[in-house]
Order: structure tokens, then C-alpha cells, then sequence
């Protein structure tokens, strides 16, 4: 055995434990699972069949290690506990549940056999104390090796079904079979969120595929607790789609508000989403495109991380769509760009509006020779940035400029 002291069925300590310990497996049971929230929900019993004899085995594999004078076995504890983990993982019982469970079980093991010791018994308890530390050590590794399978094996399975349910939804691909595959009926309608992480934002590649993981296990997490299910989403660490049942009696306000936040803040970076409501299922493929579009189109403008819908994006997408308004719209900045700090002045009346003095503060002018700037921009463009009309005309020019540089712009738009 691990410890010095040798310990045998003869020991004091161990002699006076035996007979408490022949009907302790539901006091072990109750122990463990005391020790879980929400356990206390699950019906009458829901543990015990599976449960109370593996500690029973358990219990007497620790007694035949006493009198064998040996180890405990990594393998006979496997035997007697990997089945039970197993059917756990099946029934979605959280790994870190059964951790708190089991560590429960034998704490309170301890105590039952602490409770019978002596002064003279510290040696002995000591000893004892080497070998349950062994146990929880084997529990752990099987317990965690277990789980890794079974998720790997069934639910592995299942989350690639829902992935492959998601993009067939998403591009009007068959879904009924991959429905059933995935243990999801189909709803009639979907929320459908885009989420996109910045590519200038990223500090660590995306090609590094640890970091890809865990922002899709991230947002899956957050993801899960919003829809109170596994989502169907094909978020791949950087951009994707997600699919929600919408709330009852849900409105046009923003539903995700929290979901960009939460996913920025867990994953250190920033990230657009944007909602559509109730899409109706036979439309999800037209929605799609087009949500990708309003993403896009907020990333291009350097939008802060959150949540947004086509209501707030609604001016920049209509200034965007191609046609000639658009093109001339943006040749009226060409104009300025031999003369950057003109740009730089009606940038800053953009921003700040009739308010004059801020704006040349901005750019580090004087009130006059800001005005004077912008006096130069109206030669320039034919458009007077003191005109109510002309500026808001600028301001559009300087939109689709931003977005689409003259080179882009081209007859086949």
C-alpha cells in the first residue's frame, strides 16, 4: 500500500468501522448528491439503483485492498464505476455534477470512519486517508475519461447532426431526416442571429484552431443558457448563425441585447450580432443572405461590439445597395482626397453636427479656419456643408465612400 503504516482488517480503527460500513450506501448516496443544487428536484430515487451498489462494491474493493495488503486496483474501480459514469453522461448529467457527487460520497466516508477513531488511531486514520486519497484520484480519471468518451461517442454525434440540421435549415437543404437525427422537431419560425468576430480585432488567429474551439464552446454555453436547449447554430469561432425558437408574444425590440456583450467580454474580443424576428422557416435562405449583408455592413463601419437589427442599420444598408445614386454618391468625395485635411474637417462636422466650436476643436482649428475648410469642400464637391440638405447629401457621400473606395465602384454594380 501508498502509505507506511499498513492497514489490515485486524486494525483497530478498521474493526470498529466494519459493521458501520455494511449499511452506509444510502447515507454515501444522499451525501454525494447533497452536494449538487437542484439534485433535490429529481424523483425518489433516481440514483439508487445505479448508484448504491457500485459504492457498495466500491467500498468492499477497499476492503479487499486492507486485507490483501496491496493497492487499490485502477482497473477493478474502472469496472465498478465507469458503467455508472457512463449512464450519467447518457442522460446528460453534467461531468462536474458527478465530480461534486462522488468527492461527497467518499468525504462522507471518511467521516464515518473518523468518527470511530481514537487518539490512538491517528496512525492508522492517517493511512486510511492515503488510500481514499488514491480512490478520489482514480475517480477523477475515470470519471473524466468516461465522460470525454461518451460526449465524444453519442453527443459528438448528435452536435454534428444539429450542425448539418442548422446549414440545411439555413440553405433550404432537406431537414426532416436530419431533424430526426438530431432529436429536434422543426418550428414553423426562427430568430436567426449572425454573429461575426472582427477580423482586425482578432489577437490570436483564427487558423489556431484551440482558440476557434473555445469561442464555439463559449458561445454555445451562453447560447444554451438563452434557449434553455442545445441551439442550432454553425458558429465556427468566428462567423456564423444561430436559430432560436422566438419568445411568445415577442416584439420587434432588440431580443439578444446581452448576447454580443456576453460573448465579448468572455471571449476578449469584440462581436457584431444581428437579429432578425420570426423568420418563417421556408424563408430562412433569402434571410440569410441578407443578414449577412447587415453584418458585413456593420463590421465595414467599425460598429462596437453588440447587437443590432436592420432598424439601425437601416440609412447605411438602403446608401449601399449598387445602382448610379450610389456611384455618384461617392465620386462627390473623390474630390477630397488630394486634400486630407479637408476630409479630416467635414469628417468632424459629420460627427459633430452644427456644433462648430467642437467640431474644430476636434481637428485642432480655429472656429474660422475650420469654416474656411468647409467653405473649400463646397467648391470641391458642389455640395455647402452649412446647407441642411447638402450635409446630410456629404454625409451619405462619406458613407459609401467609406464603404465601397472608387476602385470598387464599376459599371456592372
Amino acid at each position: 500500500m501508498s502509505s507506511e503504516r499498513q492497514l489490515s482488517l485486524e486494525t483497530p480503527l478498521i474493526r470498529r468501522s466494519i459493521p458501520r460500513l455494511a449499511g452506509l450506501a444510502t447515507e454515501l448516496l444522499d451525501a454525494g448528491l447533497a452536494q449538487v443544487p437542484g439534485t433535490e428536484q429529481l424523483p425518489p430515487g433516481h440514483f439508487a439503483d445505479d448508484v448504491a451498489p457500485s459504492i457498495v462494491a466500491v467500498v468492499a474493493a477497499i476492503l479487499r485492498a486492507i486485507d490483501e495488503q496491496r493497492d487499490l486496483d485502477a482497473d477493478e474501480i474502472a469496472a465498478l464505476v465507469g458503467p455508472v459514469v457512463e449512464r450519467q453522461a447518457e442522460e446528460r448529467i453534467p461531468l462536474r455534477m458527478s465530480v461534486k457527487a462522488f468527492f461527497g460520497g467518499v468525504h462522507q466516508l471518511w467521516r464515518e470512519i473518523a468518527a470511530q477513531a481514537e487518539p490512538a488511531d491517528l496512525p492508522d486514520l492517517i493511512s486510511l486517508s492515503d488510500l481514499l486519497l488514491d480512490l478520489l484520484e482514480h475517480l477523477n480519471i475515470i470519471m473524466a475519461e468516461t465522460h470525454a468518451d461518451v460526449v465524444q461517442s453519442i453527443f459528438g454525434t448528435e452536435r454534428e447532426a444539429r450542425r448539418e440540421l442548422s446549414s440545411a435549415l439555413l440553405h433550404g437543404g432537406p431537414a426532416e431526416e436530419l431533424a430526426i437525427r438530431a432529436d429536434i422537431s422543426l418550428a414553423d419560425e426562427y430568430d436567426l442571429l449572425a454573429v461575426q468576430i472582427p477580423v482586425g480585432d482578432r489577437r490570436i488567429p483564427i487558423a489556431d484552431e484551440a482558440v476557434a474551439r473555445r469561442r464555439v464552446r463559449v458561445a454555445t454555453e451562453i447560447l444554451d443558457d438563452l434557449s434553455g436547449m442545445s441551439p442550432l447554430h454553425t458558429f465556427d469561432g468566428t462567423t456564423g448563425y444561430v436559430l432560436l425558437p422566438p419568445p411568445p408574444g415577442g416584439d420587434d425590440a432588440v431580443r439578444y441585447g446581452h448576447v454580443a456583450g456576453e460573448l465579448s467580454q468572455r471571449l476578449g474580443t469584440p462581436v457584431v450580432v444581428i437579429e432578425f424576428h420570426a423568420v418563417a422557416r421556408t424563408r430562412l435562405p433569402t434571410a440569410v443572405l441578407e443578414i449577412k449583408e447587415l453584418s458585413e455592413l456593420a463590421v465595414s463601419l467599425g460598429k462596437p461590439s453588440g447587437t443590432y437589427t436592420l432598424d439601425d442599420l437601416m440609412l447605411e444598408y438602403q446608401l449601399t445597395r449598387p445602382g448610379p445614386a450610389r456611384d455618384r454618391l461617392a465620386t462627390r468625395i473623390v474630390p477630397l482626397l488630394e486634400h486630407p485635411h479637408l476630409l479630416e474637417a467635414l469628417q468632424a462636422h459629420i460627427r459633430y453636427g452644427w456644433d462648430r466650436k467642437s467640431a474644430a476643436a476636434a481637428v485642432h482649428l480655429h472656429p474660422n479656419s475650420f469654416s474656411y475648410r468647409l467653405r473649400r469642400v463646397a467648391d470641391l464637391t458642389g455640395f455647402d456643408p452649412s446647407d441642411p440638405y447638402d450635409s446630410r447629401m456629404l454625409a451619405a457621400a462619406s458613407t459609401v465612400y467609406k464603404l465601397f473606395a472608387p476602385n470598387q465602384i464599376s459599371d456592372k454594380d
